[in-house]
């Protein structure tokens, strides 16, 4: 009996070792994953300390030595786009191997909701047969399991990168779909989504909770009370979405992230500049290097209001998320005009991906192509007039419709949503019109003297028409700045 029970600890013993000595892989390598081009790509894993890994692709081989917390990292020397698949071998004690593997563009899909929201819909479909079921095979995407933790993983719990084929792309983020569409159509090359996303999450669950030393004090007790009362999925602290489901993606080799979130975040302007800032610096820096970082501006949704002087929670939102634009290498999709009043998820993700991806197309990629909406830049007063002036208008500012999928110049339509205050701040609707190239003129039979412009300043601000030749829509604007 004593024999039997040694015999058995020695066996268990033995296969612990066994399985210890085995070289491991992270889940986000698995078959099918892409791998940025153009870069020195970082591949990594775990093994014994001290045990010898090879790492074998694409006609290179690179050897290092785990350290003696049992982790390794190598890096390839930077490739160019490679469109067919090919085999990675990573050989330690055991050998691994990762099959049909690509070169392309790798980008974070981060976020809540409509972020999350898939090509297939939560009931409703915008999307045609094409891009539900058809081979766009060039757009892989991995879309991680729902969990947290308390203290940053260096690993994910599960997801596996898939093809965008067959029907199995109708799980994919339908924003970063689009973006990924539009981009391989100019680039020509695979393009990887790191599926990244939490229906309903704020984003301080997406900071880390070191970087939260770099906030105010008074902001950063904010985030901290404003967490607390998540009341779901063990969600009650800073950073448990980062800790799980970012920061095992931070030694991953990536071009970029586009983000979509701020719901969950409604009524904070300044608070929400600030944490926005904090979060894109702290991926910047797990990352090691400032990537671009590109975000969608909030929706306009729910009933619309007759009020000039009601806004809503969404509107100092999109006013921090415009001031985001001063943080270097960034840039925003302003789609006032797609949202809908009665769902907060929009149908139509095609336009949100397709300004994404006009932003990196230009920023990141080179090519000549309008990408930007109009911003108000300064404004003027002559009499009972405002004169207001704007950037990015290219061929000039227009009043235009979205319609769908297609924006049509209205030639005969008149501008809507601006709304002019004096100096007592009480707001009235305002006639307006466009002067010349780039200048709005705006002014109020109640209002002798305007003090304060504001376009689209509200929660579904319906009929704003305001784009630049390049049916990109204005950006909502108050010419007075929101301090809180």
């Amino acid at each position: 009996m004593k024999k039997t029970f040694l015999w058995s600890a020695i066996l268990s013993l033995l296969l612990v070792s066994l399985a210890s000595a085995d070289v491991r892989l992270p889940k986000m390598f698995t078959n099918n994953c892409v791998l940025q081009r153009d870069a020195a790509v970082q591949v990594f894993g775990f093994a014994d300390a001290g045990e010898k890994v090879t790492v074998e692709f694409n006609g290179q081989k690179v050897e290092t030595t785990a350290c003696d917390a049992g982790k390794w990292l190598v890096k390839l020397a930077p490739m160019p786009a490679k469109c067919e698949g090919s085999t990675m071998t990573v050989t330690g004690k055991n050998v691994v191997t990762v099959e049909n593997v690509v070169v392309g563009e790798v980008w974070v899909c981060g976020g809540q909701s409509n972020m999350q929201y898939p090509v297939g819909g939560w009931g409703r479909v915008e999307a045609t047969e094409d891009e539900l079921t058809g081979d766009n095979s060039f757009i892989r995407f991995l879309r991680d399991p729902h969990v947290t933790n308390p203290e940053p993983q260096d690993d994910l719990t599960g997801g596996e990168w898939t093809l965008c084929k067959d029907g199995a792309q109708k799980a994919c983020t339908a924003v970063g779909y689009y973006f990924a569409l539009r981009l391989h159509k100019e680039l020509g090359c695979p393009i990887g989504l790191i599926d990244c996303n939490w229906g309903g999450s704020k984003v301080e669950e997406w900071i880390p909770e070191k970087a939260m030393s770099t906030l105010s004090e008074e902001t950063a007790a904010h985030a901290r009370e404003f967490v607390t009362h998540v009341k779901q999925d063990n969600r009650k602290f800073i950073g448990c979405m980062y800790n799980s489901k970012m920061n095992p993606w931070t030694k991953y080799t990536i071009k970029g992230a586009i983000w979509y979130q701020g719901c969950s975040n409604g009524g904070q302007g300044q608070l929400y500049f600030e944490k926005m800032d904090c979060m894109i610096k702290a991926w910047r820096a797990a990352w090691g290097y400032d990537f671009p970082f590109y975000w969608v501006q909030l929706a306009n949704y729910q009933a619309p209001n007759a009020d000039p002087n009601t806004t809503g929670g969404f509107v100092p939102v999109r006013y921090a998320q415009s001031l985001c634009l001063s943080i270097p290498k960034t840039g925003q999709a302003v789609i006032i005009d797609v949202g809908e009043a009665k769902d907060i998820h929009p149908i139509n993700k095609f336009v949100v991906g397709e300004r994404l991806a006009a932003n990196a197309l230009v920023k990141d990629y080179g090519k000549d192509i309008p990408y930007a909406s109009p911003m108000f830049k300064e404004m003027k007063v002559e009499g009972n007039k405002a004169i207001l002036t704007f950037e990015n208008v290219y061929d000039g500012l227009v009043v235009g419709k979205q319609n769908v999928r297609e924006f049509s110049v209205d030639q005969d339509g008149k501008l809507q949503r601006f709304a002019v205050a004096g100096a007592d701040g009480k707001f009235f609707w305002a006639e307006a019109k466009i002067v010349g190239k780039d200048q709005v003129e705006v002014s109020a039979p109640e209002v002798a003297e305007p003090v304060n412009v504001r376009y689209a300043f509200q929660q579904n601000p319906e009929g704003c028409n305001l784009y630049n030749s390049a049916g990109f829509p204005a950006s909502p604007f108050s010419t007075e700045p929101i301090t809180k």
